[in-house]
């Protein structure tokens, strides 16, 4: 494990395994949380943290009896690129509304509370803006869709 802040460290095991899923390097079930922790030498609670984040993203889903396994056939990009994508799907152009929470947690299966990080990281980067009682509003677009 590369040197990591302790705070982000599920986070880089979460994004090694997305990468691990995504290169179909396993089966439709991960190893096991304790082989996990061995392999990335870190605790269960931060194992657990990371697994967390695939599960809101819609990665792996938790089976009981079985551990976790990999959700097959959907959109394995995250919801962070999924959520951004909204704008030129939906051929939204600046000033325009973006779609409520609700209608996000809806459309991607996702729980609120990763609709709301997600939320976050997209008003931070500049390209979502909130006017209170007015919901939100594309501020900017996506690099991948800003013309030259």
């Amino acid at each position: 494990m590369p040197e990591a802040s302790p705070r982000g460290t599920y986070l880089i095991i979460a994004e090694t395994l997305r990468s691990e899923i995504q290169a179909e390097q396993g089966g439709d079930t991960l190893p096991s949380e304790a082989d996990l922790m061995d392999s990335h030498g870190v605790s269960r609670n931060t194992i657990r943290r990371a697994l967390k984040v695939l599960e809101a993203d819609g990665v792996v889903e938790s089976a009981p009896g079985i551990g976790w396994r990999v959700v097959r056939g959907g959109d394995r990009r995250s919801l962070a690129e999924r959520m951004t994508d909204v704008i030129k799907e939906d051929s939204l152009s600046v000033g325009d509304t973006y779609p409520s929470e609700a209608k996000l947690c809806e459309r991607f299966g996702a729980s609120r509370t990763a609709v709301r990080r997600v939320l976050a990281q997209m008003e931070g980067n500049g390209l979502l803006a909130t006017v209170h009682g007015k919901g939100r509003t594309v501020r900017a677009l996506p690099a991948s869709l800003a013309r030259p």
